[in-house]
């Protein structure tokens, strides 16, 4: 069966990139994604599943697929919301909806996930135990659509879950993976600052905001340069400061937004410790009244050793002539909140290359002129359908 999955995928290549360019001329923002959940929904129509809608607190579906012999349950995901960014690539797919774009390879994961599923479908007779295709909304906008689909129970029964991304790190061809700690976790917070407001002549009868403001945007970065063990990484950024007002005037308030990184539990815990530390020392300071919102978004995405060696091993064994290398890559800074499955299911999410062809620095995902190489859809295919394979000890 292995053989014979991996050609009939490899004969239905044109189909997953005719899909990924449908899928990118009509790209939905998370939690609005109904016309993309109908594609996918319709896709599956008469074929012999069970199929379930609107999982979570968005527009997930959760496809079975019940093999024809006892085995594991697995889980297969793919996301496939977009981004409120304009496109700029020039490519004769473009993105149709003014503002949205498929800028971070989206509509890749569910192509490929699609066609995939299908041939999957047609071997089901020989499958040990079962599948389960997670079509996942809303992975862009926090609080994400797998946390719910975890909370919801549909997955209680799965021994191990998978998934992929594209990125633009290697070309398409290699395939990359990391043990342990792979991705950042993330917290959003929002601070208002509220001071007295007065007028610039006299600073004394008023209390500046702005000021207490500036000093808070110095302070909490001495969070990651002197509260963190070197050997740990953390972020913390302003990503806005909202202090706008007239030059001879004295803001009353000021609020401040950003993000904070880390790639540990412990590091989380390190960071929000020191970072509400300063901002009561800001209130006593200053004299200054604060409103803290710090809310954690995705925790740090953490593969299994076990399974991720599993994984590494199967792909490095594969011989295959579309996945060109498999190697090891270094921990990522970006976030995913498929670590919500990982922190209940066993399981692994690598990585694969996609840099457009001669092209030497490719745009990374979240840009404007984000593209791929279309290849990368058919080793996505292969890659996954091997570790299925392997991890159900299907020959």
């Amino acid at each position: 069966m292995r053989n014979e999955l991996l050609e009939m995928l490899a004969s239905r290549k044109d189909e997953m990139i005719e899909i990924r360019r449908f899928l990118h001329e009509n790209p939905e923002l998370s939690f609005k994604e109904e016309n993309t959940a109908q594609y996918i929904a319709d896709f599956y129509e008469g074929k012999d599943v069970e199929m379930e809608r609107n999982v979570g607190n968005g527009y997930g579906i959760i496809v079975t697929i019940k093999g024809g012999k006892p085995g594991k349950t697995i889980g297969l995901r793919a996301d496939f919301d977009a981004l409120p960014i304009t496109e700029e690539a020039d490519v004769p797919f473009k993105s149709k909806n003014d503002g949205v774009m498929h800028a971070c390879g989206h509509d890749a994961h569910t192509a490929y996930m699609l066609i995939l599923a299908d041939c999957l479908i047609r071997f089901k007779d020989s499958i040990k135990g079962t599948i389960k295709i997670i079509h996942q909304h809303a992975e862009e906008m926090p609080p994400g659509g797998a946390k719910s689909i975890v909370e919801s129970g549909i997955l209680n029964d799965l021994d191990a879950i998978f998934g992929t991304h594209v990125l633009p790190l290697a070309p398409a061809g290699v395939v990359g993976y990391h043990s342990g700690y792979s991705f950042n976790g993330r917290t959003h917070f929002k601070l208002v600052i509220q001071g007295i407001g007065g007028h610039g002549s006299s600073p004394h009868m008023a209390n500046d905001s702005i000021v207490a403001g500036s000093y808070f945007v110095t302070a909490v970065q001495t969070i990651v340069s002197r509260r963190l063990n070197p050997f740990e990484s953390g972020v913390v950024t302003i990503g806005s400061f909202d202090g706008k007002g007239t030059f001879n005037v004295i803001r009353d308030s000021v609020e401040l937004e950003g993000d904070i990184r880390y790639m540990s539990d412990e590091t989380s815990q390190t960071i929000e410790k020191e970072f509400k530390r300063i901002v009561r020392g800001i209130e006593e300071e200053f004299g200054v009244k604060c409103e803290l919102d710090y809310a954690a978004d995705y925790p740090p995405l953490y593969n299994d050793p076990e399974i991720t060696g599993m994984v590494a091993e199967s792909l490095q064994s594969m011989n295959d002539k579309d996945i060109k290398e498999v190697r090891e890559f270094p921990k990522l800074s970006p976030s995913e909140d498929f670590a919500y499955y990982l922190e209940k299911i066993p399981g692994c999410f690598f990585y694969i290359g996609c840099t457009p062809k001669g092209v030497e620095e490719p745009y990374f995902n979240h840009h404007p002129k984000f593209d791929i190489n279309e290849d990368a859809l058919l080793v996505a295919a292969k890659s996954v359908a091997q570790v299925v394979c392997s991890y159900n000890e299907i020959d």
